[in-house]
């Protein structure tokens, strides 16, 4: 995917434009064309919101998360969404997308975004968006890429200056230090009575909380870090600026009018007009910054971060030579500095380091200690401390770190005590301790240290989040306060027999004797939000309960593939808590849905790209769940092309003798799941007896559609589509009625029923071999035959 040959025969369209544009929406909706895809984005944060998105289209089943700190892979993902650092190159996809490529130019990060534009390839399309800066250098280095130029869906206008107190409702105050923001919040919190703060440095999960507090407009104003500035989609009118200058890692610089544009059009989402000023305390922007930021017009970027990818690990002088090699094109600024370079400097002069870099592997494995990042960005020379002594234990005993030692950092990080400042400090270091777990080889037990790290961040991020809310949002202590119980269904006050849904599990306030420890709302929802596909329970009527609670449950709706989510007890969520117990119901959903369907992946089949008689087939195989009589398939599958046909092969799809199906889709689970949706949308209870038994009498489905239930109505029994499939397989060979019998004897019929199932079953799966082998000697096979070899003619009498 990474080989220049890659870029040659890969489609590469880069999407350029300005905020709100529906760039990065465009490119989900392209990469689920695809078989395959994999998306680069610029931020943990981000990473992790496009991976919300979307699961909820596709379910978790098929995605993949990937970044420096976490990492959630299902079993077979189709589709990769990672951090632009984390993206496994190695795998090829058939779509592969980097979002905000014009951080290229990025002095610190640059050098991956630019090696991504080089050498990152999808098999069969790649798409580059960022910003329109970016136009000259992509068509200098790709010459072969579709410009496309992305045009903002709504109206930026400059409003001037105003007071803290004039904002209008929905805004977001934008400052450049943590100590900043907490001030302004802390003011506008006495002012307005409430805000949700953003800043690059809180973890997924509290920010999470901050934004979904904001957004259910439990909160009218924001105050943020230019964090909000790389694609996080918040529904702001105005953005206002407490500052115009930052300190970049290097200076304290005013920052450019394109970084002003980038925040500033996070105000004005999809058609609605957005605003952008500043507070009072500043002097007026200038008129030319204005125009530009207005309309989008800002001067092109003209040279790339580059750093050396060919990297020479014959020793420690060796490596570095490689890495300050000097471009060879004119476009390209070697990096002027980064920490890992920096680190390796250091640590290759240390004695005892020297004296075990005794060959290539340990070279480069010194080099991956270099890249732990350092996210508490304090005193450089205490984090190369801590790379020393973890190179020092990676290469001595068994070459693992040492459990007690490992135990010694992180335990005294597992403490929720303290102030903000603290817990994002202990934030900062888990996370590096949360990066090194996730290097499997370097721990024994490695998915224990990463599910302890992981706990530790969460119950500090949550810890966070109740301290920020108790600090900026007015009557946040009365709110914070409210816990939920885990108790027994006996013990919720009102509940019934007749319904789980009557009262919710979860109950309000601190309740004397009751089962379980109180936990926060937050907690809650997040251990919903982290918690695996396996940890629900969904029953046969649609009841979804999650650590014996019941939750929520699923309602008809347009079709049998859309069913919608009702919350148990919704009274019960603040707006935050329930928009994001829905999105991950929502996800869940989905995959109860590609279950039924055997995993068939159809959105990405029925996207634009393939041929109308193949989408057309993948989507009447979607609305089937996975299942569709030979009688409807056999013209649109006779006009495939072969490779079409392989394709749906790949994914599942077989061709019986009686019906088109995917070969999951008449497994007993997925029968399940199928006869659930069934029932939902037919707002009527399933049968007795389905999917269990493999035949009934047809009376039993009260006039239902039979295969709506994953059955075949044959005479007046009903035989479920496996065992149809089964028989008529049976029936294609010689002595076909033979070697059905034993299978005709386990479904107990009597004479005359069997003798109608045979008769209908060897009609449906082409008549006698006799008649198939006249067929194809008059030219007139069907367009679709079966994937098996001819057969000789029957002995004895055909029961058709």
């Amino acid at each position: 995917m990474n080989s220049s040959a890659a870029g040659r025969s890969s489609v590469v369209v880069a999407e350029l434009g300005p905020t709100n544009t529906g760039k990065t929406h465009r490119a989900i909706e392209r990469m689920l064309e695809h078989d395959t895809g994999m998306m680069g984005l610029p931020l943990r944060l981000l990473a992790r919101e496009v991976y919300d998105r979307v699961t909820a289209r596709v379910g978790e089943g098929r995605v993949a998360l990937m970044t420096g700190e976490e990492k959630r892979l299902p079993p077979r993902p189709d589709y990769w969404i990672c951090t632009v650092e984390a993206m496994p190159l190695d795998r090829a996809v058939d779509f592969l997308a980097v979002d905000e490529i014009q951080l290229a130019a990025h002095r610190e990060r640059g050098h991956v975004f630019t090696d991504r534009l080089l050498h990152a390839r999808g098999r069969k399309e790649t798409w580059f968006l960022g910003a329109d800066t970016m136009r000259p250098m992509v068509q200098s280095l790709i010459p072969h890429a579709s410009l496309k130029r992305a045009h903002r869906l709504s109206q930026l206008r400059y409003t001037g200056r105003k007071s803290l107190k004039s904002l209008p409702p929905r805004s977001a105050v934008v400052a450049f230090s943590a100590d900043r923001v907490y001030e302004l919040a802390e003011s506008l919190r006495r002012l307005r009575g409430g805000v949700a703060v953003v800043l690059g440095a809180l973890s997924p999960r509290t920010r999470n909380a901050q934004v979904a507090m904001y957004q259910a407009g439990e909160v009218q104003y924001l105050v943020a870090t230019d964090a909000i500035g790389m694609g996080l989609n918040l529904d702001l009118n105005h953005v206002a600026f407490a500052a115009l200058s930052k300190y970049d890692g290097a200076e304290q610089r005013d920052l450019f009018s394109d970084e002003l544009a980038q925040i500033a059009g996070r105000a004005g989402r999809h058609l609605n007009d957005g605003s952008f000023g500043m507070l009072n305390t500043l002097p007026e922007l200038h008129p030319r910054v204005v125009s530009s930021i207005e309309t989008h017009r800002f001067p092109a970027v003209r040279s790339l971060i580059w750093r050396n990818v060919e990297l020479d690990f014959a020793s420690p002088e060796a490596l570095l030579d490689s890495l300050a090699r000097a471009p060879r094109h004119g476009a390209f600024v070697r990096v002027e500095r980064a920490d890992d370079f920096d680190a390796l400097k250091d640590l290759s002069q240390v004695p005892a380091i020297r004296d075990v870099l005794t060959d290539r592997s340990r070279v480069e494995l010194l080099w991956q200690v270099c890249q732990i990042p350092d996210f508490r960005k304090g005193l450089f020379g205490q984090h190369v401390a801590l790379l020393r002594e973890t190179f020092l234990q990676l290469t001595a005993g068994d070459g693992t770190l040492e459990p007690t030692w490992l135990a010694r950092q992180v335990s005294p990080l597992d403490d929720v005590s303290g102030d903000i400042h603290t817990l994002m400090d202990r934030l900062a270091a888990i996370r590096i301790w949360t990066y090194i777990s996730h290097r499997s080889s370097w721990l024994r037990d490695a998915e224990d240290w990463q599910e302890r790290t992981r706990l530790i961040e969460d119950s500090l991020g949550d810890a966070l989040h109740e301290r920020l809310v108790e600090r900026f949002v007015q009557r946040a202590a009365r709110r914070s306060a409210r816990r939920f119980v885990r108790a027994s269904p006996s013990s919720a006050p009102g509940a019934s027999s007749d319904s789980p849904f009557a009262k919710l599990g979860l109950l309000l306030g601190e309740l004397p004797g009751a089962e379980g420890a109180a936990i926060t709302e937050e907690q809650f929802v997040q251990r919903v939000v982290d918690a695996t596909h396996e940890a629900f329970e969904v029953d046969a009527s649609g009841n979804i309960s999650f650590e014996a609670q019941p939750l929520a449950r699923l309602v008809k709706g347009s079709d049998r593939r859309s069913p919608q989510l009702a919350l148990a007890e919704p009274e019960v969520w603040t707006g935050g808590a329930r928009r994001r117990l829905e999105r991950r119901l929502v996800a869940l959903a989905r995959d109860l849905m590609t279950e039924a369907m055997g995993g068939f992946p159809a959105e990405s089949l029925t996207g634009a790209g393939r041929s109308p008689v193949a989408r057309g087939l993948a989507y009447r195989l979607a609305e089937g769940l996975g299942v569709i009589t030979q009688a409807d398939a056999r013209e649109q599958w006779g006009l495939l092309d072969e490779e079409s046909r392989e394709r749906l092969r790949a994914v599942g799809v077989r061709e019986g003798r009686r019906f088109l199906y995917v070969a999951e889709a008449l497994r007993p689970h997925a029968l399940e799941r199928r006869c659930m949706l069934t029932a939902l949308f037919q707002q009527r209870p399933v049968p007795q007896g389905i999917p269990r038994e493999p035949v009934l009498e047809v009376s039993a489905l009260e006039g239902r559609d039979a295969r709506a239930f994953g059955y075949e109505a044959l005479g007046r029994v009903a035989i479920r589509m496996d065992v149809v499939e089964r028989l008529a397989d049976a029936l294609r060979h010689p002595h076909g009625v033979q070697r059905a019998q034993p299978l005709m004897q386990e479904l107990r019929l009597d004479g005359p029923t069997r003798a109608r199932v045979l008769r209908e079953l060897g009609n449906g799966s082409g008549g006698s071999a006799v008649k198939r082998r006249r067929r194809r000697r008059r030219g007139k096979s069907p367009a679709m035959s079966p994937d098996a070899p001819g057969t000789a003619p029957r002995q004895g009498r055909d029961p058709a």
